[in-house]
């Protein structure tokens, strides 16, 4: 086999997956007789391990995501895979552009971690491509994230809170729920979640507030440029597929971490809201949208504790600070 794996330090949160344990993986879902050709790390992901495997017979190479051990999983990121593949019954609006499952197990029996193998897509990694193009032709790419966007933000679900989890009755239960589970995971890393907690009693006193919003809809969780492919070789931008949705929710749309993408540069993602459509600006909106803003943070906080950046686990104690001061 030619195994090419991410060289990382001892320290870092994503763990190696040796080259048998590829192989005994591709055995347990191509059979026995499976034999591995190659396996690349690609780096993009910063939970999973996501490796390229081209097996002898298969046509087309395939990607095997393998989640992190069970016990290197945050409350609030736990079974992010599980959830994942749950979610594909709810995404079948973009299944054209979704990569499909091949095979799943959670039962740790080959290798003691969930993994799954989906087909490979074709195309570029956004962030590879898109800096190509001029800028004059970035707005495509932004309407088209706005359309997809809708898209998912129009289904609705059985419930608040995400969709293989616990479930929640109404909406202020969810986000409640969310903000003491990233406290907790700060608490266990080691970091000050006082301000986090703050919010969560905010939540608290504002639950009529959040309670208007009473039907879920799905959100995606993590949707924006990283996550998404672009057709090769075409003379502007064109989404050609989109992945890892594994951070999938039930809630309120204007709470999805695409939403806070979308909003947080006045430039050519503009285009977004063209295809999209427009936000709610009434007061109540915008007093859950900062309470949205500071659950994104803490997440933010907690992620770039996991990667090692303890600078920007720094910053987003001022940033935090001046979303609290918003609603003081």
């Amino acid at each position: 086999m030619d195994f090419l794996p991410i060289e990382r330090t001892a320290e870092a949160f994503q763990r190696p997956v040796t080259a048998d344990e590829i192989q005994a993986v591709c055995r347990r879902v191509f059979g026995d007789d499976a034999s591995v050709v190659s396996a690349t790390e690609l780096g993009a992901g910063m939970y999973n391990n996501t490796y390229r495997v081209a097996v002898a017979g298969q046509e087309r190479p395939v990607i095997l995501r393998v989640a992190p051990e069970p016990g290197r999983q945050y409350r609030s990121e736990r079974q992010l895979m599980r959830n994942e593949f749950a979610s594909v019954p709810w995404l079948t609006a973009l299944a054209p552009l979704m990569p499909r499952v091949i095979a799943a197990d959670w039962s740790h029996e080959v290798i003691g971690r969930d993994y799954m193998v989906q087909t490979h897509l074709d195309g570029v990694p956004a962030p590879e491509r898109l800096g190509s193009y001029p800028r004059s032709s970035w707005p495509s790419f932004f309407n088209q994230m706005g359309a997809i966007a809708r898209k998912v933000h129009a289904v609705r679900g059985p419930h608040f809170g995400p969709v293989a989890g616990a479930a929640y009755a109404a909406w202020s239960a969810a986000v409640t729920a969310s903000l003491e589970d990233i406290a907790a995971d700060l608490d266990s890393a080691g970091l000050d979640a006082a301000d986090l907690r703050k919010i969560a009693i905010v939540a608290g006193q504002h639950r009529a507030v959040l309670d208007e919003i009473t039907e879920p809809h799905l959100l995606s969780g993590d949707l924006w440029t990283v996550n998404v492919m672009l057709a090769a070789d075409m003379p502007e931008p064109v989404i050609s597929g989109v992945l890892d949705m594994d951070r999938t929710s039930w809630g309120d749309p204007a709470a999805d971490w695409t939403i806070r993408m979308a909003q947080a540069k006045t430039d050519e993602r503009q285009a977004f809201w063209d295809s999209y459509g427009s936000l709610d600006r009434s007061p109540p909106a915008v007093l859950r949208s900062r309470i949205y803003e500071a659950r994104h943070i803490g997440a933010v906080r907690l992620e770039r504790n996991r990667l090692g950046n303890a600078n920007g686990v720094l910053d987003t104690y001022a940033t935090m600070a001046a979303v609290l001061a918003e609603l003081s």
